[in-house]
């Protein structure tokens, strides 16, 4: 009897649990009044910086998800959540993206739609120029540039020669004169800047200091009232210095006055330490007083390498020995890239003139 009874409840538990089941597949049977995708739509925000991003956002109805096709020969589409976006990056051209709108049913829904990227031409092209010599460096920025071209003008049906953003070139000159660079900046599509630029070349302004080489730019700035310092011919060419051009230094009435060079190539301590310099004065009134090198560094206290060496005769051209390794606060790598001379330093209205030549760096 309670086999009976066991096995009546066993049929029972079967029969409710088959009706459950029954019970879940009529749920499912809904599925099949829904509508499939309709309403297909896209929105294309694209940006204006020349990245060629593209933010797609697709939308319809009944759409659980859609899959892009960028129509530029991207291999996979991409994949879209209902009620997201996707960001993709495009070339300059014409395109037609696919909008496939995949409802919760699986059914499908297309549409096409034109997409145009046209980059914006560059704007405040700037470029920076750093000679030395005969050799040239360019590095050059603008708003919305994707890189840039440069031609260094001195030769016939040139290249342009590619320029990264960001990045530095360099180009050596056959001989020194004013070229026309022209430097174009590109946006990655058709738009684009150009602008020309004069440069001029010179041979660099480097010890040793002789007045003679054609080409170099010998600069020597003054500061103090009346301070002047010019090329000019030899006053007396003879003795140690027949040379035919020199620097002639009047020195102001200021205290304080003298002349600044900054070189093209600093002087470096590590190879020498001593300065020589031809000295020439016509009056005996500046036999004694003394003439200032003094060398100036961006990173060294300017006040350290200075020397001041008295004049001995007039009439002749003489040497004079600036030996800086007699001051110990000279860092042993020490360099410095501007020359400064002053004559008798800290006395006011003096007005004296002395020729100078043949500037020298030694160990």
């Amino acid at each position: 009897m309670k086999k009976i009874k066991y096995f009546l409840s066993l049929l029972i538990l079967i029969a409710f649990a088959v009706g459950c089941e029954l019970d879940k597949y009529e749920d499912l049977s809904s599925l099949d009044t829904i509508t499939p995708p309709s309403g297909v739509a896209s929105l294309f925000d694209i940006t204006n910086d020349n990245s060629g991003n593209v933010k797609i956002t697709p939308s319809g109805e009944g759409t659980g998800s859609y899959d892009v096709f960028f129509g530029d020969g991207t291999a996979t589409p991409g994949n879209v959540q209902s009620g997201n976006s996707i960001i993709h990056s495009y070339a300059e051209g014409e395109y037609t993206v696919k909008i496939v709108a995949v409802g919760i049913n699986g059914a499908t829904a297309e549409k096409t739609y034109p997409l145009s990227i046209v980059y914006r031409a560059p704007e405040n092209l700037a470029v920076t120029f750093t000679k030395l010599g005969l050799n040239l460096k360019v590095k050059a920025k603008a708003d919305y540039a994707a890189s840039f071209l440069v031609y260094y003008g001195d030769v016939i049906d040139e290249v342009g020669t590619p320029l990264a953003k960001g990045e530095e070139i360099e180009h050596n000159y056959p001989a020194i004169g004013t070229y026309d660079v022209k430097v174009v900046a590109l946006s990655g599509g058709a738009a684009q800047i150009e602008q020309i630029f004069p440069v001029t070349i010179t041979i660099p302004f480097v010890f040793p200091i002789t007045f003679e080489t054609v080409g170099v730019n010998y600069f020597f700035g003054s500061f103090g009232g009346g301070q002047q310092f010019t090329k000019e011919a030899n006053p007396n060419p003879s003795g140690i210095n027949t040379s035919a051009t020199v620097g002639r230094f009047r020195r102001g009435w200021d205290a304080w006055s003298g002349t600044y060079s900054p070189l093209n190539a600093p002087l470096d301590f590590a190879t020498g330490h001593i300065v020589k310099v031809w000295v020439y004065t016509p009056d005996a009134v500046n036999i004694g007083k003394k003439l200032n090198v003094e060398l100036e560094s961006g990173t060294i206290n300017n006040g350290i390498a200075v020397l001041k060496v008295p004049l001995t005769k007039s009439g002749e051209w003489e040497e004079l020995v600036f030996d800086f390794s007699t001051i110990s606060a000279i860092p042993a790598n020490a360099k410095f890239n501007q020359l400064v001379l002053r004559f008798n330093d800290g006395v006011n209205g003096d007005f004296a003139t002395i020729y100078v030549d043949n500037f020298r760096f030694t160990n």
